[in-house]
């Protein structure tokens, strides 16, 4: 089980480094009040995830699994393993699930946010 975690921590190490410096090049591009860093690297990393998620079943490497998704691609961008899990409720047939799923996700992910920012405010502000 430790070795997993180690596999874990190893990825999202990398994957974290990935985004911020992924995010960091197309901002310098692009400039602007767009998060145009956080969009491509959710959109990629969601791609991934999906190339992964088959490549790994179909070649019998679920093993890598920890690392490569867990890891690399959760470092990289939770989105994706957000985006897989709607995606298999909506392949499974619960389509109200998936929809229901990616809106309690987003609204109240935004939600939770705004009530941290508003204590820290109050706290700290």
């Amino acid at each position: 089980m430790w070795m997993t975690f180690l596999q874990v921590g190893l990825g999202g190490a990398i994957g974290s480094m990935l985004r911020f410096g992924v995010g960091q090049a197309v901002a310098r591009h692009v400039g602007g009040g767009f998060p145009m860093g956080v969009l491509p690297v959710n959109i990629v990393g969601s791609f991934l995830m999906g190339m992964v998620v088959v490549y790994t079943f179909h070649k019998d490497l679920t093993h890598l699994n920890p690392f490569l998704m867990a890891g690399v691609l959760g470092g990289f961008t939770t989105f994706s393993a957000f985006s897989l899990e709607a995606f298999t409720l909506y392949e499974r047939g619960a389509v109200g699930t998936a929809a229901l799923y990616v809106i309690l996700s987003v609204g109240l992910s935004i939600i939770g946010l705004a009530l941290g920012v508003w204590l820290a405010r109050g706290i700290w502000a």
